[in-house]
C-alpha cells in the first residue's frame, strides 16, 4: 500500500454535491471539455473511451467531452474532431457516453462551430462568420453566412445535439467561447450585420430553441469567455451586459465562463493564478444560472476562493490529464498527492499523434497502456542495449536493493513507482538539491511551473520513505552492496567556443545567477542554437525580469521561438511587447570584444558589431553518465538525460519504465 497524507474534509465545499438541471453531481469539480485526438474519420474510438472513463473514475462531478463538430463544413481534413451530426457514428459516441456515466459522473457534450477559425489547418471548405471580419489569427476575412446559412447552423446544432443525448450524454454544452462561430455572433466588433441576426443574442438563443425541442428538460449549457483587448468586442463587460439577457430569452442549465481566444485560451507557465478569480463575485451578479468557472485553477486554495466568491462549480482540464484523481485526491483532503500540471502546454497541444502529457506517464497513446519508453542495459562489456516496456509495475514484485543516482525528474519517478511496490530504494545525487534539469528550468523567469512538479516529486519521495543523498556521489565499492543500478546523472551543457574577453556565460551558468549578475551587466546578447527552444527564451526573459536595460536575441534560425507550441509562443509574444528587446535572425555570433560581439550574417557573412556587457549561449546538452561498470551480480539501466537529453516527457517515462524493468526483474 501507498503511504497517505489523507485526511477527510468535509469541510471543503468543494467535496459537496450540486444539482444541475435535475441531476446530481457527487461534487463540484468539473472536467472542463478538451480532446485527445483519438478519433478516427470522425468516430470516436475505444481508446477514446478509455481516455474518459479513466478521468472519469477519478471522482469528478461532471465531464464535458470537446473537439465535437456540428457540421461538414467545421471539420478539419484529418478528421480527428468528432462529426456529431452523423447518425452513423451514435455505437462510438455511445462508448464515449457511457464510459463517462458508467463511472458516477455527469457527461456533458460540447458542441463547436468552428467559423472563420481554422485551427491553423487546411480545410476543404471556406471559413464562415457572423460578418466579412478577419480573425487575427487568419490570413483572409471569412464568408459571410447568409439568413439561410444561419438557419442551417442552427439545425446542424439541433441535430447534433439530439444525436449526442440519444447517445448518452445527459445534456450538451454549446461552444460560445475562443472566437468560434457562435461567439464571433456574439462579439460587437465581429458581428456587424444588418438583420435580425445583428442581435448578438439572436443566433445563440435559436440554437438554445431548436435544441430543446429535441431533448426537452436536459440541460443544454453555454460556455463563453472573457476575450482580452478593448476592442476584442467580448470583453468582460461585454459578458456582464449579455449573459443576464440570454438566461431570460432562453433559460440555461449553467453558464461556463473562461478566458481567451485560439492560443491564448490554454495559458502557460507565467499564468500562475486563475484569471477570472477576481471577477468570480462580478459574474455571479450577472448570472442568474449556476456558474462554472474555469481556466488556471489548480490548487484547493483558489477552488475553494471561487467557490466562497460565488461560482457554483469550478472547471479545470489539464489537471485531470496530469492526474485523473485530481478530484478524488482533493476531496479526501490529499492535495499533497496530487501530480500537478506544470502548465507547460507540450504534449496535451501537440497532438502527436494523440494528445499526451509531459508529466503523466500513464497515458499513452491508443493501443499502448502507458507513454512508450526505453530504459538502457548497461552490460559489463559496456554495450548497451534498450529493453521496451509498456505495461505497469506488479504491486507485491520486490526487487533487491536499489541505488537511483541522480535525483531529476527520471530519477525521482523511478523511486518513486519502486517504493510503491515495496522495494528497498536510495537516491543519490550530488547536488545540493533535488530536481535536475527541471530545477534548472524552474529558475527562468515565467517557467515556476517545473518546480512545482519538482516539490511534488521530492515530497512524495518522502511520503513513500526513500532515502534521497544529497551532495552524494557514491563509489563503486559503496554501490557493491545494490542489486541493482538506475543511472539518472542527466545532461550537462557544453560551452559554445567565441573567443574574445566579454564576460560568456552558458545559459546554464546563467540562469543560476542572473538575478545577481544585471546590475553589472545590463546589456545582454543571447545566441540561441537555432532551434528557438526554452533554454535561450528562458535567458531572454529572466534578464529583463532582472531589470537588464537592453536584450538581444541572435539565432542562426529563420525565426523567433520556432521550437515552441503555438500556444506559447503566442504568449511568449504578448509578453514581451514593449520589452526591450532585439531579434536577429539568421545570424551568429564570431567573437566578443571588451564591450560587444562580433554579428556575422550567415547567409552573406557580412559581419556588424553591437555593444554588450555579457553573451549568454545555447550549446548542446550532452549525457551526464560516471564511469561504471556493473559487477556480474547487478541490473544497471540508464534513463532520462543520461541516455540522450530530451524533454521532461521521456525523462519521467524512462523512470516509470526502469521501474518496471527492475521490478520484473526481481519477480523473475
Amino acid at each position: 500500500m501507498t503511504p497517505s497524507t489523507r485526511s477527510d474534509r468535509t469541510d471543503l465545499a468543494l467535496a459537496a454535491p450540486f444539482t444541475l438541471g435535475g441531476l446530481t453531481l457527487r461534487n463540484r469539480l468539473v472536467v472542463t471539455a478538451h480532446a485527445t485526438a483519438a478519433v478516427t474519420d470522425g468516430a470516436p474510438t475505444e481508446a477514446d473511451a478509455a481516455y474518459w472513463r479513466r478521468l472519469a473514475r477519478g471522482g469528478v462531478g461532471m465531464v464535458v467531452t470537446g473537439g465535437t463538430a456540428v457540421a461538414p463544413e467545421s471539420t478539419l481534413p484529418h478528421r480527428y474532431l468528432t462529426e456529431a451530426w452523423r447518425p452513423g457514428i451514435e455505437d462510438a459516441v455511445r462508448r464515449r457516453a457511457e464510459a463517462v456515466t458508467g463511472a458516477g459522473a455527469v457527461a456533458i457534450a460540447q458542441l463547436v462551430h468552428l467559423g472563420r477559425e481554422t485551427l491553423g489547418a487546411g480545410t476543404y471548405y471556406p471559413p464562415v462568420s457572423s460578418s466579412a471580419v478577419r480573425s487575427p489569427r487568419e490570413a483572409t476575412a471569412p464568408h459571410p453566412l447568409s439568413g439561410d446559412d444561419v438557419r442551417g447552423v442552427v439545425d446542424a446544432f439541433r441535430i447534433s445535439a439530439a444525436n449526442s443525448v440519444r447517445a448518452g450524454f445527459h445534456g450538451v454544452e454549446l461552444h460560445a467561447a475562443h472566437g468560434y462561430l457562435l461567439a464571433q455572433f456574439l462579439s460587437r466588433a465581429n458581428n456587424t450585420r444588418d438583420d435580425a441576426y445583428g442581435d448578438r443574442l439572436a443566433l445563440l438563443t435559436e440554437v438554445i430553441d431548436a435544441i430543446r425541442t429535441e431533448i426537452g428538460e436536459l440541460p443544454i449549457g453555454v460556455r463563453v469567455s472573457v476575450e482580452a483587448g478593448e476592442d476584442s468586442g467580448l470583453g468582460l463587460d461585454d459578458l456582464v451586459e449579455l449573459l443576464p439577457r440570454l438566461c431570460a430569452a432562453s433559460p440555461v442549465a449553467y453558464v461556463n465562463v473562461t478566458t481567451g481566444v485560439r492560443n491564448t485560451y490554454v495559458p502557460g507557465m507565467a499564468t500562475t493564478r486563475p484569471p477570472l478569480l477576481e471577477s468570480v463575485a462580478r459574474l455571479r451578479a450577472a448570472v442568474p444560472a449556476p456558474l462554472i468557472v474555469s481556466q488556471g485553477f489548480r490548487s484547493v486554495a483558489d477552488i475553494e476562493r471561487a467557490l466562497g466568491a460565488g461560482a457554483d462549480l469550478v472547471g479545470m482540464a489539464r489537471p485531470f490529464i496530469a492526474d485523473p484523481d485530481f478530484a478524488r485526491k482533493v476531496v479526501a483532503g490529499d492535495e499533497r498527492a496530487v501530480r500537478p500540471c506544470t502548465g507547460c502546454n507540450d504534449g496535451c497541444r501537440t497532438f502527436e499523434p494523440t494528445g499526451s502529457c509531459s508529466v503523466n506517464p500513464e497515458l499513452g497513446p491508443p493501443g499502448a497502456e502507458l507513454r512508450p519508453a526505453v530504459a538502457l542495459s548497461i552490460t559489463r562489456t559496456g554495450t548497451r542495449s534498450g529493453t521496451r516496456t509498456g505495461t505497469g509495475l506488479r504491486i507485491g514484485a520486490r526487487p533487491g536493493p536499489v541505488a537511483v543516482i541522480g535525483a531529476g525528474p527520471a530519477g525521482m519517478e523511478c523511486a518513486m513507482a519502486l517504493a510503491r511496490t515495496g522495494g528497498d530504494v536510495v537516491v543519490f545525487d550530488r547536488a545540493r538539491e533535488t530536481g535536475g534539469q527541471a530545477r534548472l528550468a524552474g529558475r527562468a523567469a515565467h517557467r515556476s511551473g517545473w518546480q512545482r512538479f519538482v516539490d511534488y516529486q521530492r515530497d512524495q519521495l518522502a511520503v513513500l520513505g526513500v532515502r534521497v543523498l544529497l551532495e552524494t556521489a557514491p563509489t563503486t565499492e559503496e554501490l557493491a552492496a545494490y542489486a541493482h543500478i538506475v543511472l539518472a546523472t542527466g545532461a550537462e551543457e557544453a560551452a559554445v567556443p567565441v573567443p574574445g574577453v566579454l564576460r560568456t556565460l552558458t545559459s546554464t551558468d546563467f540562469l543560476h545567477q542572473y538575478a545577481d549578475l544585471m546590475p553589472r551587466a545590463p546589456r545582454v546578447v543571447v545566441l540561441d542554437d537555432g532551434f528557438g527552444w526554452w533554454q535561450g527564451i528562458g535567458a531572454v526573459e529572466s534578464a529583463l525580469a532582472a531589470g537588464a536595460r537592453e536584450v538581444t536575441l541572435v539565432t542562426p534560425g529563420t525565426g523567433f521561438a520556432t521550437g515552441l507550441s503555438p500556444e506559447n509562443r503566442t504568449q511568449l509574444t504578448h509578453r514581451l511587447l514593449g520589452a526591450l528587446l532585439r531579434v536577429l535572425v539568421l545570424s551568429t555570433v564570431t567573437a566578443t570584444t571588451p564591450d560587444g560581439v562580433v554579428l556575422r550574417d550567415v547567409m552573406d557573412g557580412r559581419e556588424t558589431r553591437i555593444p554588450a556587457d555579457c553573451l549568454v549561449t545555447v550549446g548542446e546538452r550532452r549525457p551526464r553518465r560516471p564511469d561504471f561498470i556493473p559487477a556480474a551480480h547487478q541490473t544497471t539501466l540508464a534513463i532520462g538525460d543520461s541516455v540522450v537529453p530530451r524533454r521532461i516527457a521521456h525523462a519521467v517515462a524512462e523512470g516509470r519504465a526502469a521501474a518496471t524493468e527492475v521490478a520484473a526483474a526481481g519477480a523473475r
